[in-house]
Formats: C-alpha cells, structure tokens, sequence
C-alpha cells in the first residue's frame, strides 16, 4: 500500500505558530507561520469552491511574491498540481506552454492581465490582487482533504528549452519532501537560518533548493522580486540571512561592487553558487575575504539538491559529496561504472526525483531507467569521493577525434583579469569536425586579442584544446535564470 501523504507544513505551523515564515522585501510584511498556514488553507477552498479537484492544474503567472507559497502549500492541501510560468517568456511562448498542461485555473498578478487576457484557453483566468481580500476574508479554510499518496503529482515546473521545446517536470508530494529533508539533514539547516530568493520561484532553485527546505525546518525566508546588486547587500545583512543562493551572473555582479567587498555579513554561514560553472575568480574572492563560499549542481529532475561541501575542505571546482539519502554514479558509455578521475555521464537516485516529463512517456523513459536519473551531465569523482561536473555530454566538443570539454577552458579562460565572461563552444568545422570556439566579453574593449587568450590557454591545456576561434562580444546572451545560453550563441554565429 502506497504511503500517505502528510500535511507537513499545517505541522510546521502547529510547532512554529509565532515564528517568521516568508518577508515581503519589497514591503517587509512579515507572514507568520501560522498565517501563511491559515492563508494556504483559504486559498485551498477558494479554489475548491471554483471547481478545482485532485489532478487539476493551477498555472501561477507572477514575479516573485509571498503569495507564490500561499498557493504552493493550497495545491498541496487539495491535490491539484501548482505550475508556476515564466513570465518572462514571449506570449507565444506562454500560450504553447499554457496549453500543454491544460490548466483548470490561471491565477495571475494584476500586471499580467494583457498577457493572461489574450491567452486563447478556455479556462478560469482570475486576478489575484482582484480577490485576494475575499480569501482572506474567510472565516475558515478547506475543510475536507483528500486522501494524497506519495507519488500524486504537487508541483509541475518548465525547463528552460534553451534546446528544444520547455519540459513540464512533474514534481510529486515525495519528490518535493525528500528533497527538502535530505537538504535540511545534509545541509544543517536549522529554524535560525534565513534566506533571500532572488531565484525566480518559477524555477527550481526559487522553490526548492532553500525556501521549501527552510519552510519544513521553521526558517525564514525573504521574498525578493528584481535582483539589484547594492540592494540585494543591504537586504542580506538587514535581514540577517545565514544561507543564499545565488547564480555565478549574480556573483560577477557583486564582486564588482565595493560594497560588497567592504561589508562584513556578520550572520552569513555559507555563500552558495549554482545554475551553471562558477568562474573561479569568485572563489579566490571569497577566499580573500573568509567567507565559505561553495558551488552545488543540481537540476530541475533530480531535487535540486544532490550534493553537500564542508566549507572547511572544499576544492576548488569540486561540488562536493552526494547528500544522505540519495545515491550517485558515474558510468561509461555502456553503463559500466568508471575508476576515479575517468570522465562519465552522472547518474542520480533517491526519492527526489521527479515524477514525469508531462505527457511525454517516451522521453520519461530514456532518462529514468531502473531507478537512475541519466542527466546528460558528464563528471568525474577524486579519492575522496568528491565530485566534478566536466559538462553537459551534449556539449563536449569532438574535434579531430579529441574528446574537448568546453568547462575547463570556460573556467580557465574567466580567470583572465581581462576577461569578464567566456563560453566555449563546438561549432561545425569541414575538416576537424567542430572547432573549439570561444565568445568573450571583456572588462575593458581592446585590452586583450585573439592571440593572448590563445597563448593564455597554451600555459594549461595541449595545442588541440586551444580555441581556433574567438569572438569578442559585448555581453554573453543568458537564460532567463541566468545561465549563459549557448544555443544562442550558436544560432547567432551561424546566422538562424
């Protein structure tokens, strides 16, 4: 018989009643765990009274806001499957999106409403400023539950589909808990902990690689909508936040900052970076001004969270060692487990991973295979047991039947002090298959040529890694989560 689904956070509410849950940064309303429990549980009716059962999708179309966990915990308490859309996308975009999950319910931030107005869906589309206050208006909230099993979907979130179409990642009741306990053991995470998402919670990493585990834990969580460098400073010391996630664009931005290099953070435990590879000029700030800073890799299917560093003994580039209760391997092209140092794909198992790619079994079943998540990611593990992410295996770079891994150069050629940001990339080449190709954006125009990142690569790598190409352009094009999007890059430079 499957397992029961808890109402966990009603737990939390019940144990932490007084306690600080969410903080509004753009207004500093303070949402008390009760309250947002008591909100949640309105909200659930409310939707309940519009027709929303068990199964039922509610699409969210919002920038970061309390009110995104309100209706989190709601579809949680009545079975329905909260799906957060990036609004940064094209309307098109969002209409195609819109109509694969085939929504019961928008709900969406007055700001929105031409957007959400003009989406073609046959479908209850409703304001959230325009009936918020009937909500909280409510004597009660939902009363009758229905009965949830672990596996019963909660939360469906896109990928990015800087490739291909966007993926609806279906995130069960298990999915979403075990990530949020296994962060909360492995991370240590306490009630004392506070944190500031500035990840967009249409993301993973807004909702689950700290809110949701600090929520189940009684931490505090401080709601920030548009990330500003010099403000993002103040709000981390004013609120006293111990734990952060941020990613390496974000990191490029603060460093510049002299505020940032002058200012303490008397309460902060660990700066962390994920997303995409952290240049490792970051970390010789950190280093420099003693504050534990380490990277984490995750993803959208698996958690986020799959891997914990010790500050005290971290290794530059490493993400460290699989969290407690989730297993990890990397394995050969035929499936066979590789020695230490060997490069493989990266495999991930444990209750966190997701469900299902929404209506696409075929594909649901290439990447989950007997209890094995196959990423696409390629990495290799140390003695230690600490492991590198080498790349996407989609990325690594063939060329004159040399196996190049686009990372390492990546990571080598930002150290530069000339060079603000670099992407490598394996473009089309007649003869040598693909060419090593390098997109750079410097900090000041003219001080560094093709030939100097050339002899620069030449003090670490062999001849055959070097890039053929290089282009200098004024900024590198980024997903809408801040990644470096090098699909992009290849459209452009071939012209799509």
């Amino acid at each position: 018989m499957e397992r029961v689904v808890t109402d966990w956070f009603q737990k939390r509410s019940i144990i932490s009643p007084e306690h600080v849950a969410l903080m509004n940064a753009a207004t500093n309303e303070m949402i008390h765990y009760h309250t947002l429990d008591e909100r949640a549980s309105k909200w659930a009716q409310y939707m309940h009274d519009n027709g929303i059962i068990k199964g039922d999708r509610v699409v969210l179309v919002s920038t970061n806001h309390t009110v995104c966990f309100e209706l989190l915990f709601a579809c949680g308490k009545i079975g329905a499957v909260f799906v957060p859309l990036n609004w940064r996308l094209a309307a098109s975009e969002i209409e195609s999106i819109a109509k694969h999950c085939s929504p019961r319910l928008i709900l969406y931030k007055e700001e929105f409403y031409p957007l959400v107005t003009h989406l073609s869906l046959v479908c209850q589309k409703l304001c959230i400023d325009e009936v918020t206050q009937e909500v909280y208006s409510r004597d009660v909230g939902v009363s009758q539950l229905p009965i949830l099993s672990a596996s019963d979907p909660w939360v469906m979130i896109y990928t990015g589909g800087t490739t291909g179409n966007p993926k609806g990642v279906v995130l069960s009741h298990q999915s979403v808990t075990a990530n949020a306990l296994n962060t909360v053991v492995s991370w240590n995470l306490t009630e004392e902990d506070c944190t500031l998402t500035y990840l967009p919670t249409f993301h993973t990493g807004g909702l689950n690689a700290l809110s949701i585990p600090l929520l189940m834990v009684g931490g505090k969580v401080v709601i920030a909508e548009r990330f500003e460098p010099v403000q993002a400073i103040q709000d981390l010391n004013q609120y006293g936040c111990s734990i952060v996630l941020l990613v390496p664009t974000m990191y490029h931005l603060l460093i510049e900052k002299r505020e940032f290099k002058y200012t303490p953070f008397p309460k902060m435990k660990v700066f962390l970076s994920g997303g995409a590879p952290c240049p490792g000029k970051v970390y010789e700030f950190f280093k420099e001004k003693r504050i534990p800073f380490k990277e984490g890799y995750g993803l959208t299917e698996a958690g986020p969270n799959n891997f914990y560093i010790d500050p005290s003994r971290m290794k530059k580039g490493s993400v460290g060692k699989a969290m407690m209760m989730n297993r990890v391997k990397v394995v050969d092209e035929v499936g066979n487990p590789v020695g230490h140092g060997e490069v493989g794909e990266l495999l991930l198992s444990g209750d966190h991973l997701f469900k299902e790619y929404w209506e696409n079994p075929e594909l649901t079943q290439q990447v989950l295979k007997d209890g094995w998540l196959h990423t696409g990611d390629l990495a290799k593990y140390d003695t230690d047991e600490d492991y590198y992410i080498v790349g996407r295996k989609k990325d690594m770079i063939i060329s004159g039947g040399e196996n190049i891994y686009p990372q390492e150069l990546e990571h080598w050629i930002s150290e530069h002090p000339s060079i603000s940001e670099c992407a490598v990339i394996g473009l089309p080449h007649e003869k040598w298959g693909e060419v090593v190709t390098a997109f750079i954006s410097v900090r000041n125009e003219g001080g560094i040529s093709t030939e100097d990142v050339k002899t620069y690569c030449l003090q670490k790598f062999g001849k055959y890694k070097i890039p053929k190409e290089v282009h200098f352009v004024k900024e590198l094009p980024k997903t809408d989560v801040g990644k470096v999007n090098k699909q992009a890059l290849t459209n452009l430079f071939q012209g799509q």
